[in-house]
């Protein structure tokens, strides 16, 4: 049977000290039947919640309100299912943590289907986005695997942080879903979620050359012993002059 040591979380982004905070002070007084499975849940269906309600935007303005109420049910969801397992010392690591990215993966997908059907995302950005995020979520799995880290955020920036950042463009939606750069008329998800994918593709980028030499430096290739070098060489001789090998 395969032992599986728990990772080291890598959790460093502006909120995360005080959101850890909140989060163990939330979960000790949640009554015993919410248990971390009803919590996954409920931030799954809050994220599909999310973007059917920007789908549904061009016919109902106040479905944007309805959509920043679900991406803070998904925080509380997809947050607190954790703390309330340690708190309560029923963690599951590996069950957690393929459950959360299973359904993180889905979930970004719905929200940026939403976003586009709702017509304030284009698709090209968007599907930029979503291989950027596909990207960095693969790699995070291969350096938790390998290096037994798990990272959590990214230059101060985490879950907590791009939520906050989608619902405040949420909200600015209600205003107008225009931008303007340098004179153009822009979508303001183009914008965002365009800068957003070329900051998840090179965050990619770093951290996939920094783990590779980190485990290059962890298992380097060995060096080649005298004793080797002879035995090529004689048998480089051997097989120049005719000799068989076997």
């Amino acid at each position: 049977m395969p032992t599986y040591p728990r990772e080291v979380r890598i959790h460093g982004s502006l909120l995360a000290a005080a959101e850890k905070r909140l989060l163990i002070r939330i979960a000790a007084a949640l009554p015993r039947w919410i248990n971390s499975d009803h919590l996954t849940a409920l931030g799954a269906l809050a994220m599909l919640g999310a973007g059917v309600c920007y789908a549904m935007a061009p016919v109902w303005r106040g479905a944007l309100i309805l959509a920043v109420v679900m991406l803070a049910l998904n925080w509380f969801g997809d947050s607190l299912d954790g703390t309330v397992a340690r708190v309560r010392h029923h963690e599951r690591p590996r069950y957690g943590f393929y459950v959360d990215h299973v359904l993180d993966a889905v979930g970004i997908l719905f929200l940026l289907a939403g976003l586009v059907a709702g017509g304030f995302l284009h698709a090209v950005p968007a599907a930029a986005f979503l291989l950027s995020y596909y990207l960095l979520t693969i790699e995070i799995a291969l350096a938790t695997h390998a290096l037994g880290t798990f990272r959590i955020s990214y230059w101060k920036f985490g879950p907590t942080e791009l939520r906050i950042l989608l619902a405040a463009g949420t909200l600015q939606l209600l205003r107008s879903p225009w931008s303007t750069i340098a004179g153009h008329r822009v979508l303001l998800f183009d914008l965002g979620v365009s800068i957003g994918a070329a900051a998840v593709l090179a965050t990619f980028i770093w951290t996939a050359v920094s783990n590779t030499r980190k485990l290059y430096r962890l298992e380097p290739l060995p060096s080649r012993p005298d004793g080797n070098r002879q035995a090529f060489t004689a048998i480089g001789t051997a097989d120049a002059g005719g000799g068989a090998l076997i």
